[in-house]
């Protein structure tokens, strides 16, 4: 880049011996002195001296031809040496600058000034500041800061391409495109460098003295920086320095390496993950290293980070996560983690030895990719212990899970009429207490729509034919049934079953008396089966004896059952003439509703068999599809009547806003349900319990209430057994209460009386319902500070509190409640089967004091359930937390500092003490 002298050329006017003329004399002259009066606008007029006078030869000259004349004396000049595409210093674009005040050109010193909000632009770089100097003679641009009675403002912007440079002023060669920084101030991938004087050696390369490195927020004055006495900078890519040593608050610290490395792309690369120091005095593990590995960035789709733990005591670890996605396809995430643990030394009595793994797969499809089918995943399976003995701080609050589930399905829509659909599930169900495993590998299930074959081409169906319709549905199974320590072995599949249910469900519905809805259906099943038994008395052994025959074999039942309800409203108002009551009126919605269904027995799929004893010969029966995956065919003749009714209450209240026209609607019961059947086949014991179900929610809805209860007509005899009397036939009342249940829940929160909403820690709760654990933070809050920090919240959120001079007139808090009672009487044990309650709360003291707990109280046993206390000070670029268990065999602690940013979270210090094994065993 190179400015031109903005002079002016003047034409050179060779004289020659002109004829006499007045006129052209005249006219020549005149254009002369109005040309150059034009040029020379821009300048003061130089006192021109005294023009000598010319004699004129007023001789008559000869023409001769052009190309036979004389050569004149002239300073030939070579324009292709000013040609832009041969040289670099003259411009290649078009340079463009203004000012708010005034732009000012000094031809004697071959400079432009420019003031006051003036702007520089060329090719890719621009210039912004207060003042600038432009200096066309050295190809020198300089920009500096504007001077006035309140300080200095406009300090220099320097852009380039992506690079921004704030100074306090800049010297830049645009020839050489070097440039010398004073006092800059330069973002980099997440961090600021603030050097007091930088050399930029092109586009690419800056050197720097006395430079700090933070990602502080407070450029004027960082809470930490680390001090670089040189440093090379190569812009969205690399750090690389020399001597650096660590200050926080402009005060030294022993933190100090002699040469440093940081990467600073913008994009994913591969690099070393540094572990976490520390000690296991509870287990005696000894000193440790955890966390530490390498992430591979594979490509923008791909990744893969592996990380390893190793104590001196010989306990390792390793886990492997991966993320994929393809935009408007999918996305997912894949991780294994594997922990053999060593509690104290081999060869002393203490010493116990564990392995665990657990793998977690999620894969989600892009709802856009594929309108016909859909891939997803969720799996979540593992040693069951896993949760109880992983050291691993993410699984702290998942220990208490006693189910881990999975599911992997495929469906795919064939278009059509009818249109089918098929869907392909692998399903995983694990009871981490009994160790037992479910597996379904896969189950298939196909469905075709709903087929009306006597509707109407065109208008609505009316009537009970028109309305007929039916339905084919399909499924099939290969289930396995096994323990924890049999899985993945060959004999998991020993007891395997496989099976398959094909189902035509044929229905239809229609109205009476223009108020009550008719429903009738008959549902048609065939089972499949590959594996039945057979039965029979060995008299040599004296046992009955079951053989399982393997082949395929079928049965079928059918069912019929009708159903008729209907809606009713009632209003109850309150409101009278020339009074405005509070509660206005009160709405009761009734549903009632009766229906019949009938099941044939089923018999021609029994047989028996002889026993003989020393009793006699007795006839035992029994159907050889006992073992059937979808169970056995009926041999006993149903006919049933159901009975239920449903309830809903709502209130009009009239709103406390005085503006408002309407009345505000309340749930009072959101819904009251009895419901109990008769078997009229039946010789005794014909009614059902009446099983009674209720929900409401109050406060804002913040607090939702559920209830039950079961009632049964029938009496105890003196051993406590059922007996065909009626319970008020017997000495008592019309019903006997045999259980109970009742579950509160109660989330609340500053915001909860200001209309707000409450939000929920995302990350923390994505972690722990991938786990399998509970959201709500009421086992405890999935934390890892070294690492994800799940516990971060949005800065944005708490701008407007840091900002209020009055921040303790709106002190943020939440809390969540949740309390459940179980009753029990069904043999007159009349007891309280469960009564606990359990709690979680955060309270933030001040804009960066926060505390938090998470308990409960189990009022049977008399004890407090899991308990976690957390502490977490934010100190602005860093942040220190502090969480305790203390108590139980999970009593733990876990200390961590650290910089917040990724681009320095290795700069910490994690201290913790894990659980103690040993007491849980």
């Amino acid at each position: 880049m190179a400015f031109q002298k903005p002079s002016h050329t003047f034409t050179k006017i060779h004289l020659k011996g002109l004829r006499t003329n007045s006129l052209h004399i005249l006219f020549t002259l005149s254009f002369t002195v109005l040309i150059n009066t034009l040029s020379l606008a821009q300048e003061l007029p130089k006192k021109n001296k005294k023009i000598p006078a010319r004699e004129l030869d007023d001789r008559m000259p000869v023409r001769a031809d052009s190309l036979i004349n004389r050569p004149v004396k002239t300073i030939e000049i070579d324009t292709t040496e000013q040609d832009s595409i041969k040289k670099d210093e003259f411009l290649k674009d078009v340079v463009t600058y203004k000012a708010s005040d005034y732009v000012a050109v000094n031809q004697k010193k071959q400079k432009i000034y420019l003031f006051n909000e003036a702007v520089v632009q060329y090719e890719d770089m621009e210039i912004k500041a207060g003042v600038i100097e432009i200096d066309y003679s050295k190809n020198l641009v300089y920009a500096g800061r504007l001077k006035d009675s309140t300080g200095y403002s406009q300090k220099p912007v320097f852009t380039q391409g992506a690079n921004v440079i704030e100074p306090d002023s800049i010297i830049f060669n645009t020839d050489t495109r070097r440039a010398l920084i004073f006092n800059s101030v330069t973002e980099q991938s997440g961090g600021t460098v603030i050097a007091e004087r930088t050399k930029r050696e092109n586009d690419s390369v800056y050197f720097i003295g006395r430079g700090k490195f933070t990602t502080s927020e407070n450029i004027e004055d960082p809470e930490y920086y680390i001090l670089m006495n040189r440093a090379k900078i190569v812009p969205n890519k690399k750090i690389v320095t020399g001597l650096s040593q660590m200050y926080i608050y402009d005060v030294p610290t022993p933190i100090a390496i002699p040469f440093a490395y940081f990467p600073m792309s913008k994009k994913q690369t591969s690099g070393i993950i540094f572990p976490s120091f520390g000690e296991d005095t509870g287990n005696d593990r000894g000193y440790f290293l955890q966390n530490g590995g390498y992430y591979f960035a594979i490509s923008d789709y791909l990744d893969l980070a592996i990380l390893g733990d190793y104590y001196t005591n010989g306990s390792y670890g390793f886990r492997v996560d991966n993320n994929y996605a393809v935009r408007y396809k999918f996305r997912g995430n894949i991780s294994f983690r594997y922990e053999n643990l060593l509690n104290s030394e081999r060869g002393f009595p203490d010493f116990a030895q564990s392995t665990i793994y657990n793998f977690r797969w999620s894969h989600n499809q892009d709802a856009k990719a594929n309108p016909n089918s859909r891939f997803s995943a969720s799996v979540n399976l593992g040693s069951s212990e896993y949760y109880q003995r992983s050291i691993n701080q993410l699984n702290q609050s998942n220990f208490l899970n006693n189910t881990l589930a999975s599911s992997v399905s495929y469906s795919k829509t064939f278009k059509g009429e009818p249109q089918v659909n098929l869907n392909v599930t692998a399903t995983h169900s694990q009871n981490t207490n009994t160790e037992s495993i479910n597996l379904t590998l896969p189950t298939v299930q196909a469905s075709m729509s709903r087929v009306f074959p006597f509707a109407p081409k065109s208008g609505a169906k009316k009537g009970i034919i028109q309305n007929i319709n039916f339905q084919v549905n399909t499924r099939g199974e290969y289930r396995i049934n096994t323990t924890d320590s049999l899985f993945g072995k060959s004999e998991m599949f020993d007891d395997a079953l496989a099976g398959m249910k094909h189902t035509v469900p044929l229905t239809t519905n229609f109205k009476v008396f223009n108020h009550f809805s008719v429903s009738a259906s008959t549902n048609i099943e065939e089972t499949w089966t590959l594996k039945t038994i057979r039965r029979f008395y060995d008299t040599s052994l004296d046992e009955v004896v079951t053989t399982d025959i393997n082949g395929f074999d079928r049965f079928m039942t059918y069912n019929f059952s009708t159903s008729i309800g209907t809606t009713l409203y009632g209003m109850f108002n309150f409101e009278k003439e020339g009074k405005d009551p509070k509660i206005q009126a009160i709405r009761h919605v009734v549903r009632p509703s009766l229906s019949y269904s009938i099941t044939p027995a089923f018999d021609q799929y029994y047989e028996t068999y002889e026993v003989i004893d020393a009793d006699g010969t007795t006839t035992e029966e029994y159907t050889r599809f006992e073992n059937s995956l979808f169970g056995r065919p009926s041999n006993n003749y149903s006919s049933s009547v159901g009975m239920s009714i449903g309830n809903n209450f709502e209130a009009k209240i009239r709103d406390k806003d005085s503006t408002k026209t309407e009345p505000k609607k309340v749930f009072l019961l959101n819904n009251l349900n009895f419901s109990t059947a008769y078997d009229l086949a039946a010789d005794s014991l014909s009614w059902s319990p009446v099983r009674v179900t209720g929900g409401t929610q109050i406060l804002n809805k913040k607090m939702n209430i559920n209830f039950g209860m079961t009632l049964d007509p029938y009496a105890l005899d003196s051993n406590n057994n059922k007996i065909n009397t009626f319970n008020i036939d017997n000495g008592g009342s019309l019903f006997r209460l045999t259980s109970a249940n009742m579950n509160i829940s109660y989330t609340l929160s500053n915001e909860s009386f200001g209309g707000g909403d409450d939000e929920e820690d995302s990350a923390s709760s994505r972690e722990a319902a991938r786990s399998g654990g509970r959201t709500d933070g009421l086992f405890g809050k999935t934390q890892d500070f070294a690492d994800k920090r799940l516990s971060d919240r949005d800065k944005d959120n708490n701008e407007e509190e840091e900002n209020n001079e009055f921040y303790n007139y709106k002190m943020p808090w939440s809390l969540r409640l949740s309390y459940a009672v179980n009753y029990a009487n069904t043999r007159r044990q009349n007891q309280i089967s469960s009564n606990s309650l359990m709690f979680s709360g955060d309270l933030e003291l001040s804009p960066r004091w926060s505390i938090g707990a998470s308990s409960g109280y189990d009022f049977l046993n008399k004890g407090f359930t899991f308990t976690q206390l957390r502490f977490e000070r934010d100190l602005l670029s860093w942040r220190m937390n502090f969480t305790w268990v203390p108590f139980s065999d999970r009593s733990s602690w876990n200390f961590f500092i650290g910089i917040k940013s990724n681009l320095l979270k290795d700069l910490k210090y994690d201290q913790r003490r894990q659980p103690d094994q040993r007491l849980g065993n």
